[in-house]
């Protein structure tokens, strides 16, 4: 009975896997129209003021959140519980966590426009903060009971491409803030988007009425979850944050296109996270800790095998992929390929903490304060380093150009962030194994041999092709070579679940 149910659970997983792979495709192909958008009208020097500017809105949403985005599921699992009414208590305190955090934006805009060249409709940015939490809230409880394509709708579809569309008209009516207010018009998009599926499926709340010491106490049982969303969250903000005090906000527009680009194999992890939460809740309730790895380690490979495909087809062709925003733009190249490995090396922290969140809370979140504390020194670091080397300004050395070093300050931010994640999964699964006593591993070697064609077939494409051949014929070449070997040689049956439609 026990093995029907974990075939079950990783059906379910393949099934959540498949819907969120389609979202990743659906967002690969938003974004990438409003990086074109983004670098070719508005320029690197508008990018890099937004993306500093969205970082600390972002990071106020996670903070409002107040971990309910994963306590949730744990909460909802409870066999008694009045679903309706966690949801609704879950929704008021983020709430009442984003007024605070917006009114302190509002008041203190320094630390969205940390150059201090801000306007009025800039420091509304704020108002986005209410938007994002409930979004949030909603998709995890919607996730909870298998409906990711609420996820797929709200933040591959309508968030992305409104951001994208208005980008573009309001370039034309007002070029100074027209990202910022394509940013907000996103967000309260995809908050509309999830909150209407999220009425249908939980319904209005009945005989529930607010109680504010019961709010108290679930905010602080979320606490060591709020903590570890919003270091992980961090990790792949603080990096921006730091760059931005010590290179020139167009360096910083360079390594956020970088990011964002890398960012997209990212979204494959995110696929598994609303589905895995649940099923690691659901068996952790009946204490079956086999299950809980064998699911960790099958959706870690999943994820793994795909990134590593993706970073090996965006890396190789990188000046082409970067050119295609922007010649500006080809400088963050570096920056780009460190940032992809950083993505791969990340997934089994990201799996490892989706099970330590609940049966390791306060070890999962020092591991955690350790890895953005190391990056942290890192990153800072590294920009000393960059900006003191001696070559600068030795006769017959580089030319000291404040640009050119923001582009060594973007890569040197990208190689601390690849450190610090590798140091968190190496610490995180390590840990799981320990908890659950039992091997939690997504390592195969069969990515070596699926990478190693990919990478030949990459290097003759970039070898003897045009640059827009590269794109077009190259991208699809290295995808099909590793697809194919990966297949044939790394997954076997129940690997291959993921690519099956079946009932369950």
């Amino acid at each position: 009975m026990a093995g029907s149910e974990d075939t079950s659970d990783i059906a379910a997983l393949a099934k959540g896997g498949r819907t969120n792979f389609l979202g990743f495709l659906l967002r690969l192909a938003a974004s990438l129209p409003f990086l074109f958008i983004a670098g070719r009208l508005y320029g690197p020097e508008a990018l890099g003021r937004f993306a500093l500017a969205i970082i600390a809105v972002e990071f106020a949403a996670q903070i409002a959140t107040i971990g309910q985005k994963r306590g949730i599921a744990q909460q909802l699992a409870h066999p008694e519980c009045d679903a309706p009414g966690v949801v609704a208590d879950a929704m008021l305190l983020s709430v009442m966590g984003s007024t605070v955090l917006a009114a302190v934006l509002f008041e203190l805009p320094e630390l969205m426009f940390p150059h201090h060249d801000f306007d009025m409709i800039e420091r509304l940015l704020p108002l986005t903060v209410l938007p994002l939490a409930l979004a949030d809230i909603a998709l995890a409880a919607l996730a909870f009971r298998y409906d990711i394509a609420a996820t797929v709708r709200a933040r591959s579809i309508v968030q992305p491409w409104t951001l994208s569309i208005a980008a573009l008209v309001l370039w034309f009516v007002m070029p100074v803030d027209g990202l910022i207010v394509a940013y907000v018009l996103s967000m309260a998009g995809a908050m509309i988007t999830a909150l209407v599926p999220l009425l249908r499926s939980y319904g209005l709340p009945r005989n529930w009425s607010p109680h504010p010491i019961t709010l108290g106490k679930l905010a602080l049982r979320n606490l060591p979850l709020a903590g570890a969303d919003a270091v992980e969250w961090g990790t792949r903000r603080l990096d921006i944050a730091i760059l931005g005090q010590f290179a020139p906000p167009s360096a910083v527009g360079v390594y956020y296109v970088a990011q964002q680009v890398a960012s997209l194999p990212q979204k494959l992890k995110t696929s598994f996270e609303p589905i895995l939460g649940p099923v690691i809740a659901r068996n952790l309730a009946e204490n079956n800790h086999a299950a809980i790895a064998r699911q960790v380690s099958q959706a870690g490979f999943w994820i793994v095998a795909a990134q590593v495909g993706i970073a090996l087809a965006l890396g190789i062709p990188g000046e082409g992929v970067m050119g295609l925003v922007g010649p500006h733009f080809v400088g963050g190249t570096g920056a780009l390929a460190l940032l992809l490995f950083a993505e791969v090396v990340a997934a089994t922290a990201v799996v490892s903490e989706a099970a330590l969140i609940y049966v390791a809370r306060m070890r999962n979140l020092s591991i955690s304060l350790a890895t953005i504390g190391l990056q942290a020194l890192l990153t800072v670091t590294l920009m000393v380093a960059v900006r003191s080397a001696p070559g600068w300004n030795l006769p017959g050395g580089w030319h000291f150009d404040a640009s050119r070093v923001g582009l060594f300050q973007a890569a040197g931010a990208a190689l601390a962030l690849a450190l610090a994640l590798g140091f968190a999964s190496l610490m995180k699964s390590n840990l799981l194994a320990r908890v659950l006593c039992q091997s939690v591993n997504n390592w195969r070697w069969a990515l070596i041999y699926a990478a190693a064609p990919a990478v030949l077939v990459g290097w003759l494409a970039t070898r003897f092709l045009p640059e827009w051949a590269e794109l077009a014929f190259g991208i699809p070449a290295i995808l099909g070579v590793y697809g194919t070997v990966i297949w044939r040689w790394g997954f076997g049956p129940e690997d291959r679940v993921l690519f099956k439609r079946r009932p369950f």
